[in-house]
């Protein structure tokens, strides 16, 4: 006979025999199959070992006194929905099978009863107790899986929320720099494909976590094509999550779309360098610059539009500090540091 795996997620068995030597053999025949097992009287301990939830409870005839039914039913009214806990009846031969069978029912009617005559042959009660085992091991597969479907549930309303926070983000903050419905419709259509853009790198990496080379390769490629590389990238390979891989995203975008109307994209000879590095020590951080060259000669805005107001809130939020953007006459800058802890993928364990 196979024996019982030992791995955390089996039950235990909890006997409950206060009279001979019920509880000593039926645990010695269990161990020997490697089940975890403890035995206890019918006194105060009995409500102490069922805190510890067994998996299955063995009961003997004498056992069955009304304290340790009403004790066990206590119980098995705090089992969650998907718990059918099975409790193995051990009766006398003379005993009234018909009518401690409909009491128990009765008393217990959320659990998977189970009811034999003594003596029983050993091989029959362990075969019994192994099928029960890997009934409770199901049982909490379903349990996971249904904790499993409800938090994909909370997190999908969650990202929901937060993408429809951000089109409606995108979109007064462009409405209120537009000066036409097209300049709206153009610039407001530009920006949700970039949302998009990021979006379908991050689910293609994983999911939670995501390069970062992939991310700024992903937002730039459209603006390095026919073979010329106007926008030079480089750094370190990193993971980053999710959420820093839209910010830094999307915040791309916007200083790509700035450039190229009004910085060095606007000029066939205009470059883009993009550079991020990280500090070394016990708390690295992160420091991302991105400095134009060859563009026309620059001038600080009269009014701040909505992708430098972008940029600086969202870098600012992400990083844990305001980013540092200058309108130098020989090119824009814009540079942001900060911990590279606060844009690392969550450990599992971590708190939200």
């Amino acid at each position: 006979m196979n024996a019982i795996p030992t791995e955390s997620e089996l039950d235990w068995v909890l006997i409950l025999a206060p009279l001979r030597k019920d509880a000593e053999y039926i645990a010695a025949s269990l161990r020997e199959q490697e089940v975890e097992v403890k035995g206890v009287k019918a006194d105060g301990n009995l409500v102490q070992h069922l805190a510890l939830s067994p998996g299955i409870i063995v009961v003997t005839h004498e056992a069955l006194t009304s304290e340790v039914v009403a004790t066990i039913a206590e119980h098995l009214a705090e089992q969650p929905d998907w718990s059918e806990v099975p409790i193995f009846i051990l009766l006398e031969r003379t005993a009234a099978v018909a009518r401690i069978r409909n009491q128990l029912r009765a008393s217990w009617p959320d659990a998977r009863l189970l009811f034999y005559t003594r003596p029983i042959a050993a091989l029959e009660f362990l075969n019994a107790i192994q099928s029960n085992m890997l009934v409770r091991l199901r049982q909490r597969q379903v349990r996971d899986s249904i904790e499993r479907e409800r938090e994909l549930r909370l997190e999908l309303n969650h990202r929901v929320k937060n993408i429809l926070a951000s089109v409606a983000s995108i979109f007064h903050m462009t409405r209120r720099g537009a000066a036409s419905v097209d300049e709206l419709t153009s610039d407001f259509t530009t920006r949700l494909q970039a949302l998009s853009n990021v979006h379908t790198a991050v689910f293609e990496a994983g999911g939670e976590e995501v390069s970062l080379s992939a991310v700024v390769d992903l937002t730039v490629a459209p603006y390095n094509s026919d073979g010329m590389s106007r926008i030079n990238v480089r750094g370190p390979g990193i993971i980053v999550n999710r959420d820093a891989g839209t910010t830094i995203a999307l915040c791309l975008h916007e200083l790509i779309t700035n450039a190229i109307k009004y910085g060095a994209l606007s000029q066939p000879g205009g470059e883009v360098e993009i550079v991020w590095t990280i500090s070394e020590g016990d708390s690295p951080e992160l420091y991302l610059n991105w400095a134009e060259a060859g563009g026309p000669p620059v001038r600080e805005p009269t009014r701040k539009g909505y992708g430098t107001r972008y940029v600086r809130s969202a870098f600012g939020s992400l990083f844990g500090s305001v980013p540092d953007i200058a309108f130098a006459p020989d090119g824009f800058r814009c540079s942001v540091r900060g911990p590279l802890l606060r844009l690392a993928p969550q450990q599992q364990g971590d708190p939200d």
